[in-house]
Parts: structure tokens; C-alpha cells; sequence
């Protein structure tokens, strides 16, 4: 899955109106409506704020005003041909005076987001299993060198009373095999699954 690494932001003008695009990276639809709500009410005087988002649970776009078909569809498309996901767009349109037709505002939309995408690092995700691995600071040595045989990511390390790894792997009979050899030192728990950029 391919997704962009930080929120990117660019602007065009059409025609004496400004359109302004800004792409985020988030991972579902709760993510995706609090960065729309935000930025919806921090331009809320723009004359229109479109969206688009793909995300895990979710897709969608927004004409927020504009003929239907003309701004929201057309930025989905660029984001569906550049096969991007876990991914917002927003573009706010400041009004220039200049009526643009739908053919007009299509292409204004598209390369709004266009112009935005030069402008982000794209990066490929994976969906992981997460797991917080506990063990006692005697056996780090012992359990670190498992990790790293097995392949296992360290993505966090704590140290508290006892020490805490959050790890990442697909491979739940590595995870078992682990958890066996280690049963007495060490205890580890899923957290769940979490897109995590991979080369």
C-alpha cells in the first residue's frame, strides 16, 4: 500500500481563483473527519472546501458546494490512479470572480491535488501485527538477540519496572515459537494491526 510520509500542502491559480490543496496521510475514517472538520473550520471562509479520502474503512469526496462531479470525483481519481491510500485531500477554492464550467473546475481539482502529490514522499506501508513483549532487564541480552534472529521489529523500547518492546511481525508461529523458548522470562501481548512503512 502506498501512502504519502507527511502532509503536504500547494497551491494554483485558476482564472483569479485560488485553489489550494492539502494531502494528509491517515489511517481510517474517524482520522480522516477530524483533519476535514479542522480544516473545514479553519477556512471556513472559502467559498468551498472539497474533499477526498481513502482510508481502511472508508472512502469518499465532497463537493461542499460545486457542481456535483466536478471537484470532490475528480481529486478521488487522482488518488485512485496513483494508487495512494490512508490518504485526505482538501482542496479550499477562494473564488476569483471567474466562472471556470465543469470541465474548467475538473481540471482545476485535479491538478490542485496534482501539483500537491510533486510535493509529498510517497512511501510504501504494510499492515503489521503489534505485540508488547515484557521480560525482566536480566534477560535483554537473551531476548534482543531472538529478535533479531527471527527478524522481529523493535519499533519502542521502555524501561520501567520491567522492560517493554513493542514489536512487529506477520509471523505469528515466530511470535509462538518466541513465547515458548522464553515462556518463563518473557510475556508478550497483541496490540492489534498497524500499517508500518517498509522499503
Amino acid at each position: 500500500m502506498k501512502t504519502i510520509k507527511k502532509a503536504v500542502e500547494a497551491s494554483i491559480n485558476v482564472k483569479k481563483s485560488n485553489f489550494i490543496a492539502r494531502i494528509y496521510p491517515a489511517k481510517n475514517k474517524q482520522e480522516a473527519k477530524e483533519i476535514i472538520n479542522e480544516i473545514s473550520t479553519k477556512y471556513a471562509d472559502a467559498t468551498h472546501n472539497c474533499t477526498a479520502h481513502i482510508v481502511s474503512d472508508s472512502r469518499g469526496y465532497d463537493d461542499d458546494g460545486e457542481p456535483s462531479g466536478t471537484a470532490g470525483k475528480p481529486m478521488i481519481n487522482v488518488l485512485e490512479k496513483n494508487d495512494l491510500s490512508n490518504i485526505v485531500a482538501i482542496v479550499t477554492r477562494y473564488f476569483g470572480g471567474v466562472k471556470l464550467g465543469a470541465g474548467g473546475l475538473v481540471r482545476a481539482y485535479s491538478h490542485a491535488v496534482l501539483t500537491a502529490l510533486e510535493e509529498a514522499e510517497i512511501v510504501n506501508m504494510e499492515a503489521f501485527n503489534i505485540y508488547e513483549a515484557l521480560f525482566d532487564y536480566q534477560d535483554i541480552k537473551d531476548i534482543e538477540a531472538a529478535f533479531r534472529k527471527y527478524n522481529i521489529n523493535i519499533i519502542k523500547k521502555d524501561y520501567a519496572q520491567q522492560v517493554s518492546y513493542i514489536i512487529a511481525s506477520n509471523n505469528k508461529d515466530i511470535i509462538n515459537t518466541i513465547s515458548e523458548k522464553y515462556q518463563n522470562n518473557l510475556v508478550i501481548k497483541n496490540q492489534g494491526i498497524e500499517y508500518l512503512e517498509v522499503d
